[in-house]
């Protein structure tokens, strides 16, 4: 994507790549497919612009965060495809580290439990299950990274002197870098048995890490920025001051609250992370719920079932239906992340009578977000201690009208939608800008943040009570069925 100074988009591009799943659970991406699609999409915006590369500033990165990549800093071939952060092979590697301390071993340090969610357990598993790859590793010619680490070491040369760096957001989802320190942490490195020389410098979110050698047409361009999907997201949004919040619909959901300077440790099944740091100012931290499956559940309907032939369809689809006719879709596919953190769940529908059809299963899909999405906003309202007024939206689903109202309706609060939808992709264009001057400083971030739509609550009290009572009760018949 490429933005003005207005923060407006120019011309975007995109491709979709594979989603691989080798077995129940196992979910892959192909790291040089995603090199590739990153060379034809970056040319083409430019060619579809009309643009010369000189008339860029900078680049920003951003990525889905815990996704894994082991790659050979000789060859720079993967040594096994990319692990996705929805991939639940290392449960039984989670609870061997946990031991008798159990998951929250690491949650003073990391500000996260040990989880299959997160980095550090992915690169053991490649460790431990490729062939080789631990002598390999241990003799310094492996390298792993999150996605932007991936990416950055190929724009910026690869196997010639590529740099190989993250920011402070995506170390931070890794399980092994000490949220006060901003460093790796030795120990935890030792206990997972990680070779400390595979990981990449840390940097700051926004400063100029080098230029672009190899990608697409952007050759000499700064790169300027990295940060994870969410907290580009969060930069997009403006969410800039503690107490500040959004939530991103996408593949799943992440709803992050601005916390300030100082990291806060939750109490209510929230993860605590770095939200963002410029340059050598103090990182700023959030408080984050992360929901596994809410977007990827449209592309389930789509492509595991045939229900619907293209993601908008469902909001066409579920409208047919008056309401839920009594259906209930938990999709835990991958285990319940926040605030239940149930990995041994998996999904179900209830609530089918011979009354349902594919226009209750549809609307089901759709309200499975909005009432996960509740469940992660009262565990913030109890840590936090301050309620929620307003919820700022973004990403993918955030055209879904209806959806959008019965997010309003079930919380009892307005939602905000901005013009910009895609503010994931906004906010690494604004760290990659401020680095270079592009934009002087976070105020006109502030400034560009336009209003694009607003959904009320309409819905009466009891009846906003009836369905979240029956929620949680679809809910608790996931549990134990992994």
């Amino acid at each position: 994507m490429i933005f003005d100074r207005s923060g407006s988009v120019v011309y975007s591009e995109q491709l979709e790549h594979e989603q691989i799943f080798p077995r129940a659970g196992w979910v892959e991406h192909d790291p040089m497919e995603i090199w590739r699609n990153t060379r034809r999409v970056a040319a083409a915006a430019l060619a579809g612009a009309q643009l010369q590369p000189g008339a860029i500033a900078a680049c920003g990165i951003t990525n889905q965060r815990e996704t894994t990549v082991v790659w050979d800093r000789h060859t720079g071939q993967p040594v096994y495809n990319a692990i996705v952060w929805q991939d639940t092979r290392t449960d039984d590697l989670c609870r061997e580290l946990a031991g008798d301390e159990g998951v929250d071993r690491y949650r003073e340090k990391t500000g996260l439990p040990l989880s299959t969610y997160f980095a550090g357990p992915k690169v053991r598993w490649i460790l431990d299950n490729v062939d080789g790859a631990r002598d390999r590793a241990e003799a310094g010619d492996l390298l792993f990274g999150t996605m932007d680490t991936w990416l950055a070491w190929n724009m910026t040369g690869g196997i010639d002197d590529g740099l190989h760096i993250t920011d402070v957001t995506n170390a931070s989802r890794t399980m092994l870098m000490d949220l006060r320190t901003l460093q790796w942490d030795g120990q935890i490195c030792a206990d997972f048995g990680i070779p400390m020389s595979m990981l990449p410098t840390i940097h700051s979110s926004s400063g100029v890490l080098g230029d672009l050698r190899t990608v697409g047409s952007l050759p000499n361009v700064p790169l300027g920025g990295i940060l994870g999907d969410q907290q580009a997201a969060m930069f997009g949004q403006a969410c800039l001051e503690p107490g500040e919040a959004k939530n991103t619909y996408g593949t799943g959901n992440f709803l992050l609250l601005n916390t300030g300077t100082e990291p806060v440790l939750s109490k209510h099944g929230l993860l605590t992370t770095v939200c963002y740091r410029l340059g050598d100012e103090p990182a700023r931290y959030a408080l984050e719920g992360s929901i596994a499956v809410t977007g990827s559940l449209v592309q389930w309907l789509r492509d595991n079932l045939g229900i619907i032939k293209s993601a908008p369809e469902v909001e066409d689809l579920a409208r047919q239906a008056d309401d839920n006719g009594g259906v209930y879709f938990v999709p835990a596919f991958s285990g319940l992340f926040a605030p239940r953190w149930r990995p041994d769940a998996r999904g179900v529908i209830v609530g089918l009578t011979r009354f349902a059809d594919r226009t209750h299963i549809a609307r089901a899909v759709l309200e499975a977000s909005a009432y996960q999405t509740r469940e992660v906003i009262e565990a913030m309202e109890a840590d936090s201690g301050v309620p929620l007024n307003t919820l700022k939206v973004d990403g993918g689903m955030v055209v879904n009208d209806l959806l959008m109202q019965f997010q309003s309706d079930i919380l009892g609060v307005p939602v905000v939608r901005p013009v910009v939808n895609e503010t994931t992709a906004l906010g690494a264009a604004y760290a990659a800008g401020l680095a270079v001057g592009f934009w002087e400083s976070v105020d006109e971030i502030r400034a560009n943040w336009a209003h694009g739509g607003q959904w009320e609550p309409t819905m009466p009290d009891d009846e906003r009570t009836r369905l979240f009572d029956g929620w949680n009760r679809a809910v608790t018949h996931s549990f134990d069925l992994a």
